[in-house]
């Protein structure tokens, strides 16, 4: 495996994987190193679909053995039967939550056993369309902070992992024929690196450019 020059510092993720801190996550991650002493009792993380926001909430989720609470589990359950014991809770998804005063009653709890509650979503709380306007008042007043999709550094060290891990031989010309023209989302890359692996099996070869241009263009990712 020929191995990148990449200066990330490496953090340990839920399962035993990689986290990689780069200035598109930097603000986050020192935020979620900041708990518990935050501010508010809730932090929200932003940003586009596939730039590691839930990997970010599950890093947190680890260390602070977190409630993960689906979006549209609110309202369906009272707020301590979705806790339990629990001090913090995540939602991964926080603006995709229909039952806005189940969602009060959650951050309230969740404040009043002195823990934290850790939000996902697309948007900053004042971007979102909240009615109640207890809710409204205590999530624009909490920190948010942005994540940026990854850019061509981070998709290149995941690809460099991934391919490491299933142990293939990948040369730097081909991490770098990738990262230009792939999605920017760490599943596109976990699909790419699978897509690539399925067909230099069936293919008998080794993976090379001209193999990652037929795969991407099979994905419909190159232009």
């Amino acid at each position: 495996m020929t191995q990148l020059a990449l200066d990330f510092g490496h953090r340990t993720a839920h399962d035993a994987e990689d986290f990689l801190v780069t200035p598109s996550n930097s603000d986050a991650v020192r935020w979620l190193d900041r708990w518990p002493d935050w501010p508010a009792p809730a932090l929200v993380i932003h940003g586009p679909a596939g730039c590691g926001k839930t990997h970010l909430a599950h890093v947190w989720q680890a260390r602070s053995a977190a409630r993960f609470i689906a979006p549209d589990a609110i309202g369906g359950a009272a707020p301590d039967g979705l806790l339990g014991e629990a001090r913090n809770a995540v939602i991964d998804g926080g603006d995709g939550v229909a039952d806005e005063r189940h969602l009060l009653h959650l951050y309230n709890m969740v404040a009043e056993r002195g823990g934290a509650l850790l939000l996902t979503a697309h948007n900053p709380p004042a971007r979102w369309n909240i009615a109640l306007a207890d809710l409204r008042s205590r999530l624009v007043a909490a920190p948010a902070v942005a994540v940026s999709a990854p850019d061509d550094g981070l998709i290149g060290a995941v690809l460099v992992k991934i391919f490491s891990d299933r142990q293939l031989r990948v040369g730097d010309d081909v991490i770098e024929f990738l990262t230009k023209r792939m999605e920017r989302s760490f599943d596109a890359v976990r699909r790419t690196a699978d897509a690539l692996d399925k067909a230099a099996l069936a293919a008998g070869r080794n993976i090379t450019v001209p193999l990652a241009r037929q795969v991407l263009q099979q994905l419909d990712w190159e232009p």
